[in-house]
């Protein structure tokens, strides 16, 4: 499998990663033509610079200050004008909705009212689907990264003096683990902190790969205390370390312990959160203090729905608190696929691992058949597996 790593020892931003990944081999003429192709008044320049003696590549953009504020369907309309491949568009888009989730929940606004300020400028649209389009080209089927350093002190933007990490990049950076540093000024930026948060599965610090190549990015300043340099390492992972063809991400796990709230109302509950988008709730019988039995609520969720399922949890269960954390979630390839039964066809998830292979009939979809021909639901199950081994 390839992977790539990000060495965020000296934070992270937009420039700094696409800097990196032309570096690390992502042809930057076809970066130059997809970003020519939105149209915008911008210019990407390369160049050849050095951080307290190192070697680097500085992405510079070209592009007029504007004043006007840009909204989600604005940027998101930049992005498909783009003669982009599927994949970058939606890794683009992506990077900007991660950057709108949490502009919202720190502006405490819907998600339709966030207004872009210095992300929604030219030299970040220009960032971010660079950074898309560079990554995209690497060919790398994982990213990881190591821990990740905010800096210290304040920095100004547009709503005035603001202390490092801002309330922004702090929202994004929910769940990831962050290093010291003594650096004064901003490490990581909001663009920085949205991309790790779209592409990375799993936070290392010492990954386990072969290096093929390092691609070394540069920010803007030249500190005196450290190089100012973003390392991504390109390489490979035996296919035994990486699950043997299997599939990774990370979802927020959600939870709360309960013992003094009628069963209903946890039924209730349960109906709401995977109403509100939650992957998976469940709940498992514990014994709390003082010996009382209880239960124990958990919903498994996308970054997206966080917030409406913990306003959820408190609303409809009365919690005093919910515990959230990351977690890594290893995953089975999957398709869908249609099982031709003598009842006709019917759905079924494929999944596999290498070689292992697993079929799960659709229950809504074998129920039906069940119910319309009078006969058992483990029959339909067995005919569909047998359809479709």
């Amino acid at each position: 499998m390839r992977v790539a790593h990000f060495d965020c020892f000296s934070g992270i931003s937009g420039d700094m990663v696409l800097g990196a990944a032309i570096g690390a081999g992502a042809d930057a003429t076809a970066v130059r033509a997809a970003l020519d192709s939105l149209g915008l008044p911008i210019a990407l320049e390369i160049e050849s610079v050095k951080r307290c003696g190192f070697a680097a590549t500085k992405v510079n953009v070209e592009a007029k200050d504007q004043e006007d504020y840009r909204f989600l369907p604005d940027v998101e309309a930049i992005i498909a004008r783009g003669a982009l491949t599927d994949r970058q568009r939606t890794l683009a888009r992506a990077i900007f909705q991660k950057v709108a989730v949490a502009e919202s929940a720190a502006h405490g606004m819907p998600l339709e009212r966030v207004h872009f300020h210095e992300v929604g400028a030219l030299d970040s649209i220009a960032d971010i689907v660079g950074a898309a389009v560079a990554l995209d080209l690497l060919g790398v089927e994982k990213f990881t990264s190591s821990s990740v350093p905010t800096g210290s002190g304040t920095v100004k933007c547009a709503h005035g003096i603001m202390p490092v990490p801002t309330p922004g990049t702090l929202e994004l950076l929910k769940g990831v683990p962050l290093a010291k540093s003594a650096v004064k000024g901003e490490l990581t930026t909001p663009t920085g902190a949205a991309i790790l948060r779209t592409v990375v599965t799993e936070f290392i610090d010492t990954p386990t790969m072969t290096v093929e190549r390092v691609g070394t990015g540069a920010g803007t300043k030249d500190f005196i205390e450290q190089p100012n340099i973003l390392r991504l390492f390109v390489g490979t992972v035996a296919a035994s370390a990486v699950d043997a063809g299997g599939e990774s991400d990370m979802v927020w796990v959600l939870e709360t312990n309960l013992d003094d709230i009628p069963s209903e109302v946890i039924g209730f509950c349960v109906d709401e959160l995977f109403a509100a988008g939650a992957l998976d709730v469940f709940t498992v019988p514990i014994q709390m203090k003082k010996n009382r039995p209880g239960v124990l609520l958990s919903a498994i969720a996308d970054d997206e729905v966080v917030a409406k399922l913990e306003t959820i949890f408190f609303r409809e269960t009365a919690t005093f608190g919910v515990r959230k954390y990351w977690a890594v979630r290893a995953k089975l390839q999957r398709e869908t696929v249609s099982a031709l039964t003598q009842w006709g066809p019917i759905r079924a998830k494929r999944g596999w691992r290498g070689d292992f292979v697993v079929i799960t009939p659709e229950y809504d979809d074998c129920a039906r058949v069940a119910r319309e021909q009078g006969i058992p639901l483990r029959d339909v199950y067995t005919a569909v597996r047998r359809a479709t081994a």
